[in-house]
C-alpha cells in the first residue's frame, strides 16, 4: 500500500510531468484559457494513461520487444478515440472546447513516456496507480494555470465572477504569450520554494 501511495506522490508533486518534467506543453499551453477547459482536458489525459497503463502493464509479457512502441501508440489511440466518443456524447460544450486537442492526446508524451518507462516494466495495479498520479499531477497543473490565466483575463473562475468591479481585465493572459508568462512565473515560484526548503535542509 505505501508503494501504491508513493506512486501517487511521485505523479502529484515530486515528479509532476508539468512543472517538474516540463511534459505535455502543448496542450498545457493551449488548452489553458478556461478553468474548465484546463480541468477538462487534465481529466481526459488522467482516463487515458490509467487505461493505457493498465492494458499495457497486462500485456507486457505478450507484446515484442521490438514492435512494443507501434503496439503502445495502436492501444492509446484506442482509448483515446473511446475518450473522445463519450465526451462528444454527453459533455458537447467541453468536447467542442478542446477540439482538436483531445485527438493530439495520442501523441502526448506523458502517456507514452510512463508506457515505456514504467507500465511496460511493472504490474498492474502499481502502474494504475501511475497512470492515477501522473494524471492528477497534470490535471493539477493545468488547472492551476487556467484558474490564473482566466482570473487575469476575465476576472472569473469557472465562468463565476471573482473580480472586483473596479479590475480592468488583462485580455493578454488568454493569448499564448499570457500562457507563457503564468507558466514562467509559476515555476520560478515553484523553484524558489523547492530552493527554500533545500536550504533549510542543509541548515
Amino acid at each position: 500500500m505505501r508503494e501504491l501511495i508513493n506512486r501517487l506522490k511521485t505523479g502529484i508533486f515530486t515528479e509532476n510531468p508539468t512543472f517538474m518534467q516540463m511534459l505535455g506543453m502543448c496542450p498545457t499551453l493551449a488548452v489553458t484559457t478556461s478553468a474548465q477547459a484546463g480541468l477538462g482536458m487534465g481529466l481526459a489525459t488522467t482516463a487515458v494513461l490509467i487505461l493505457s497503463n493498465f492494458a499495457i502493464s497486462l500485456l507486457r509479457k505478450a507484446i515484442p520487444v521490438k514492435v512494443r512502441i507501434p503496439v503502445f501508440v495502436v492501444l492509446i489511440a484506442t482509448f483515446v478515440t473511446i475518450i473522445e466518443m463519450l465526451l462528444k456524447a454527453y459533455v458537447p460544450a467541453l468536447y467542442n472546447e478542446l477540439g482538436l486537442f483531445i485527438p493530439l492526446i495520442v501523441v502526448n508524451c506523458i502517456i507514452l513516456g510512463r508506457a515505456e518507462a514504467y507500465a511496460s516494466k511493472n504490474k498492474v495495479l502499481p502502474s494504475v496507480f501511475d497512470g492515477i498520479g501522473m494524471g492528477l499531477g497534470f490535471t493539477f497543473a493545468l488547472t492551476l494555470i487556467s484558474i490564473v490565466r482566466e482570473l487575469l483575463a476575465y476576472g472569473t473562475i469557472f465562468d463565476i465572477k471573482i473580480a472586483p468591479k473596479f479590475y480592468e481585465a488583462s485580455t493578454i493572459f488568454a493569448s499564448a504569450p499570457g500562457a507563457y508568462f503564468v507558466l514562467g512565473f509559476l515555476l520560478a515560484g515553484i523553484a524558489a520554494i523547492r530552493n527554500k526548503k533545500s536550504s533549510k535542509g542543509r541548515a
